[in-house]
């Protein structure tokens, strides 16, 4: 009996050299629709699957590979000798070969304006269902979903026939691609029915690159995006120099990108070990970049730095000075790109620095679990604070707070901020205590700490705080509220003449 392959996709890449293949390996060749015109404008003897199945296709080609003489040619075991006489009694030819890629629903529902019928109309059934059956028989069964794997297969093929762990591999492949499909499916649907907290929860991700290694060098890692993300990401930007991205630099870079979302206004922002460690915002984006230097020009050493506007010239000098892991902008002109690669260890990433359109859920893993929340978009203006001490903050000082609010918003807990005008001036970060985070940010600062606002992101359970911002000069302090005890920091900043300023929100970072 003639060996027989079911081909029928929708990526053509690579498609008439390899059937050329199977061809000459005597292999028959059926096909469908636009699949069987390509191959047959190529000179290929390829048959449509009507001739197998005796049934033409129907609704515009929705049905036409649901049929017992497909699936009964893909699922038979070829050591069952019931399941053999069956095929033979009813006239149908095992299937040896499926090479079949799916409908593009993840290219539709990417496209601006695409409608909810549009996307549907893109939901392949019957492709999913050949591959699943052929993968499920993938010891009889060679099956294959990606035209990279066309060349290897063909190899094997001219030794007679695939090896059994080969074709294990590929249906594994089979098994995470539909997988894969369904889950942007779900997703979909879950999104345009507004459903919040599903049964369960399907994400799906596609592998960007391998890593050298994870957070140390004895753990391993690769780097995965959602399929579908526009705006600022890491999984979207052109590395235009340095080495390949480690583990850590994703992270940093990451936590780089968040903080710079924040502000419309020329902003630059300095990382070190996923806290900021300096930001600065100016005329210019090289007032902005001096600034976040001047914050901490230890820290920034070996750090990671967010723009939010073209590197230029004048900016490039500036970076060179110190060593920088990476810096991060929407573009780099062509004097920049100059100065900055003369350094060989610098990465140059290009993002767009616009909110990325991505998955609106932060997930954390825990032992056995997952954690699924909405990611922290909170913002507030000047119109949504309230003010509980005598003291009223001018004009200048609010401005300074919110300032302070959008830094200490991405500072893991517990978390202070000191700054002035449109610079950070202090950070503490991740401290067991309140008071503890203040005095390591107040100590940073030095004296520059007296007349600058301070930030916390969570409320006062005490009046340590204030007392301990009060002795280094501090004038205002922004927090969310809310503690059984607040009058009592209030009552401390009406001692200290300090402005409180309530914002209703907390920031907790975990």
């Amino acid at each position: 009996m003639k060996k027989r392959a079911l081909l029928s996709v929708s990526d053509k890449s690579q498609l008439v050299e390899f059937a050329t293949e199977l061809d000459k390996l005597g292999y028959e060749l059926v096909s469908t629709g636009g699949t069987l015109k390509k191959l047959q404008s190529a000179g290929l003897p390829a048959i449509s699957i009507s001739e197998v199945t005796n049934f033409d296709e129907i609704m515009d080609g929705r049905v036409k590979t649901l049929h017992p003489n497909v699936h009964a040619g893909l699922l038979a075991k070829r050591d069952d000798e019931s399941h053999l006489q069956q095929l033979e009694e009813r006239d149908i030819s095992p299937i040896d070969i499926v090479v079949v890629n799916l409908y593009p629903f993840k290219q539709t529902i990417e496209q601006e304006g695409v409608t909810e019928e549009q996307a549907i109309e893109n939901i392949d059934i019957g492709g999913p269902t050949m591959l699943r059956s052929a993968a499920k028989n993938f010891q009889a069964v060679t099956v294959i979903v990606d035209p990279a794997d066309y060349m290897p297969a063909v190899e094997q093929l001219k030794s007679g026939n695939s090896s059994v762990e080969f074709r294990k591999q590929l249906a594994a492949k089979v098994f995470r691609h539909t997988a894969n499909y369904d889950a942007m499916i779900g997703n979909y649907f879950t999104t345009i029915t507004e459903q919040q907290d599903p049964e369960t929860y399907t994400a799906t991700y596609e592998k960007v690159q391998s890593l050298r290694y994870g957070e140390n060098p004895h753990q391993k890692a690769a780097f995965y995006k959602e399929p579908i993300v526009k705006g600022a990401s890491l999984a979207n930007a052109k590395q235009l120099h340095g080495k390949e991205l480690s583990y850590n630099n994703i992270q940093d870079a990451n936590a780089a990108l968040e903080i710079v979302l924040e502000f419309s206004e020329p902003a630059a922002v300095a990382v070190k070990h996923m806290n900021p460690c300096g930001v600065g915002i100016g005329q210019t984006i090289s007032q902005a970049y001096a600034k976040a230097y001047e914050a901490d020009p230890v820290s920034i050493f070996g750090g990671i730095v967010a723009l939010n506007r073209e590197v230029d010239a004048e900016t490039a000098n500036q970076l060179k000075e110190i060593f920088l892991e990476i810096v991060i902008a929407p573009s780099f002109s062509e004097e920049a790109i100059e100065i900055l690669t003369v350094k060989p260890n610098i990465r140059l990433l290009e993002t767009p620095i616009e909110t990325a359109t991505s998955n609106d859920k932060k997930v954390v893993s825990v032992l056995g679990g997952l954690l699924v929340q909405d990611k922290d978009f909170g913002t507030i203006t000047a119109d949504d604070v309230t003010i509980p001490t005598e003291r009223k903050p001018d004009e200048e000082e609010l401005a300074e707070l919110l300032f302070a609010w959008k830094v200490v918003k991405h500072v893991k807990s517990n978390a202070i901020v000191v700054a002035k005008g449109d610079q950070t001036l202090g950070v503490g970060a991740g401290q067991m205590n309140r008071v503890g985070a203040a005095a390591i940010a107040l100590e940073q600062a030095g004296d520059k700490a007296k007349g600058a606002v301070m930030s916390s992101d969570a409320f006062f359970p005490m009046p340590d705080t204030v007392e301990t911002a009060a002795k280094a000069g501090i004038k205002a302090i922004i927090q969310p509220g809310g503690s059984k005890r607040d009058q009592d920091s209030i009552d401390a900043c009406n001692e200290h003449g300090i402005v409180m300023v309530f914002t209703g929100m907390r920031h907790f970072k975990h």
